[in-house]
């Protein structure tokens, strides 16, 4: 019996699960309202200097932390793959903005500055990863995840 509850218990939703989750949510919301209203107001660059990159190191951190709880809780079904997705795109936001600053820097240093070409090219693939593709994954991992947590929550009548 009790070798049946703690494997019940292995596949379920941890609180601080939850609250990483939400702080993740948070943390994605506040830095759209960053980027977005408040830089185009006249003191607008203050508030993107001093709050984008504390907000995308501290999105990485949480991704990464709901990556680690939701793997360790065992969790199967639609909810583990929402929660997954919104980890991943958390942690591969940042990562995928610095990866495109290390190889745009490390094929200049390789190939030369006419590398990009005269043009002002530039290295795409990671760039479209952290603009659009992150950004996607994470809205679409968010909103699965808080439908599956409604759910869960009317199944168990509370």
């Amino acid at each position: 019996m009790q070798e049946q509850n703690s494997k019940r218990e292995a596949g379920t939703l941890t609180a601080a699960m939850v609250s990483v989750f939400w702080a993740s949510v948070v943390v994605f919301a506040l830095l759209g309202v960053v980027i977005g209203p408040f830089e185009a107001l006249p003191e607008g660059g203050m508030w993107f200097r001093y709050t984008f990159f504390p907000g995308i190191a501290l999105l990485f951190v949480l991704g990464i932390a709901l990556i680690v709880l939701t793997v360790r809780a065992r969790m199967r079904g639609a909810l583990k793959v929402y929660l997954l997705l919104t980890g991943a795109s958390a942690a591969g936001f940042p990562a995928a903005a610095v990866l495109h600053n290390v190889v745009y820097g490390l094929f200049i240093l390789w190939f030369g500055e006419d590398f990009w070409g005269v043009n002002g090219g530039d290295e795409a693939f990671f760039f479209i990863i952290a603009i659009l593709v992150c950004p996607l994954g994470f809205v679409v991992g968010a909103i699965g995840s808080i439908v599956l947590f409604i759910l869960h929550r009317l199944r168990a009548g509370t």
